[in-house]
């Protein structure tokens, strides 16, 4: 009987985000594909450094123990543009960092977006802007890890932040904020007119569904045992304000969707709530907004809609 996927939530992860690959990625640039291959050959027993999105994905593995292990919550699949050689340092780091990943797609010198739908993946996280872009052109949801600061401390939370716009939404209401030369009042007048109307879903909108499934399997296990710590934490941060705060919250509504905290900040910089939030990943589409917050949090740049039609974000 085959392995089914389409009731989990599956993460397809490449090698770039989740290991450090900054020395590997010189030996590559500097002296070639063979000097490369060969170096990571001479270093499989070396372990690779934990990257921007190890501590994520070690976070979102560990909820597996609200399953059995024949029935996993979680699936994480490497999906890399290795070879199968020099991918085996990858495998054999993920096993000494005592990651549960046992699948993996190489695909020597191409990207492997393309196998997402194959195994339902909800995600797919690369530093490879050209893979991610493509990825998310083909209607598939992936972000591109930047170079931030990896966030772990010593609790279990597992803290995931959204902007909302471009990334759990559409970008309708950013397609009328050019429109109109980004004023800010045609952009709230449209959301009033709107207010019952939901969005249609941007890339991560399923992801957060995924999400949102986990977190009732912990509120099914909190109701059994109340010393159970809910772990999971969602939030919102957007730079919208009052009055069109109102139709994000009805849209979540409407999806069926929900997170637990929200920030409305009408422009005020999001790294000044990150920095505080400290979410263990930040998905954002617009460029701008990751420059700030890139320093102070793991950020992934989603490259949808209208924002990123010039490249620029």
């Amino acid at each position: 009987m085959p392995y089914e996927l389409e009731d989990r939530l599956v993460i397809g992860i490449a090698s770039s985000a989740l290991f450090d690959l900054a020395e590997s990625d010189e030996v590559f640039r500097s002296e070639g594909e063979d000097a490369y291959r060969k170096y990571q050959e001479a270093h499989l027993d070396d372990p690779l450094k934990p990257g921007v999105a190890f501590p994520f994905i070690q976070r979102l593995l560990s909820l597996n123990d609200l399953s059995t292990p024949s029935d996993p919550l979680v699936e994480v699949i490497i999906l890399s543009r290795n070879d199968p050689d020099t991918g085996l340092r990858v495998m054999e780091s993920v096993k000494h960092h005592g990651l549960s990943i046992t699948r993996a797609v190489f695909m020597q010198g191409r990207s492997p977006y393309k196998f997402m739908p194959a195994f339902s993946m909800s995600l797919f996280l690369s530093a490879n802007d050209a893979d991610v872009r493509q990825a998310v052109e083909a209607g598939l949801p992936a972000g591109r890890v930047m170079d931030s600061p990896a966030v772990d401390d010593d609790s279990h939370d597992l803290r995931i932040a959204f902007d909302f716009d471009g990334v759990l939404a559409d970008d309708e209401s950013e397609r009328v904020m050019k429109d109109a030369a980004d004023d800010l009042q045609a952009f709230h007048d449209h959301e009033v007119a709107n207010i019952a109307t939901a969005h249609g879903g941007g890339p991560l909108r399923d992801f957060l569904a995924k999400v949102n499934a986990i977190q009732r399997r912990e509120e099914e296990r909190h109701s059994l045992d109340p010393n159970y710590q809910l772990r999971v934490h969602v939030a919102i941060v957007t730079a919208r304000n009052a009055p069109s705060h109102r139709r994000a919250v009805e849209t979540l509504k409407q999806w069926g969707l929900r997170v637990n905290d929200a920030f409305f900040l009408g422009g005020v910089e999001k790294r000044r709530v990150l920095e505080v939030l400290k979410p263990h990943i930040f998905f954002e589409d617009q460029l701008g907004n990751l420059v700030g917050a890139a320093r102070v949090v793991p950020s992934v740049h989603v490259p949808f809609g209208v924002r990123n039609t010039d490249r620029n974000g």
